[in-house]
């Protein structure tokens, strides 16, 4: 028996990792991206086979990651958490520079950034690991916080998208009892669920301008829920 609720309790942060160049750019959010080696300093990051930033990384044979804080917007997770880089240029109104191997590097909302090499690339299932030797790395503001997975999950109510790693499809986990009297609204984009069992405003009371906190959807785009 798997309690997938315990999957929850490995730690993840929460990063930007970009590939392309001047011309092209891509990136997306990824929760998994670790060190795996100390001498060469070796990194790697998971992506799914079907990200357009998957093509990137093999065409270009670098990568960049961006650390970031914890109060990061909703706008930036969003665009690169729930938005495909096939239709929309991701790079567009973003504070970008660009490195030694060419990548585009996105600042806003980081902390930190750190750029690779592409050494070495593993299939593993429905991602691609990409392992990277580190060839810069700097930090932007070291008084700020990363914005780590479970903080993402537990305070920002967010869900990984169906792309990620860490996604879990939200059947399989244990149901809790539900107030009728409450109603649940899910944003269609990112999948974060309003609860007015756990909120102190209605939904429909909330401003028509009101964007979802995880990916700055319109209120507009969320779907009540069917409760049974």
């Amino acid at each position: 028996m798997i309690n997938f609720e315990t999957l929850f309790k490995i730690t993840y942060g929460l990063y930007i990792v970009c590939s392309g160049d001047k011309n092209k750019g891509n990136g997306f959010i990824s929760n998994t991206v670790f060190q795996v080696s100390s001498e060469p300093v070796w990194f790697a990051a998971c992506c799914n086979k079907n990200n357009y930033t998957a093509e990137l990384i093999s065409k270009t044979g670098a990568f960049s990651i961006s650390v970031l804080e914890e109060n990061s917007s909703a706008e930036t997770v969003g665009k690169f958490g729930y938005k495909s880089g096939r239709e929309l240029d991701k790079m567009a109104g973003m504070q970008v520079q660009y490195g030694d191997t060419g990548v585009p590097i996105v600042l806003n909302d980081s902390i930190a950034y750190l750029e690779f090499r592409l050494v070495r690339t593993v299939d593993v299932g429905t991602h691609l690991m990409f392992i990277g030797e580190l060839i810069n790395a700097e930090i932007i503001d070291d008084s700020k916080d990363p914005l780590t997975y479970q903080y993402y999950r537990q305070v920002r109510k967010g869900l990984s998208p169906k792309n990620a790693p860490t996604y879990i499809d939200q059947s399989k986990l244990e149901k809790k009892t539900v107030n009728p009297l409450s109603k649940k609204y899910k944003c269609s984009s990112c999948g974060y669920v309003y609860d007015e069992a756990t909120e102190s405003i209605k939904f429909d009371d909330l401003p028509d301008d009101w964007i979802c906190p995880v990916c700055g959807t319109d209120k507009s785009d969320f779907i009540e829920i069917q409760q049974s």
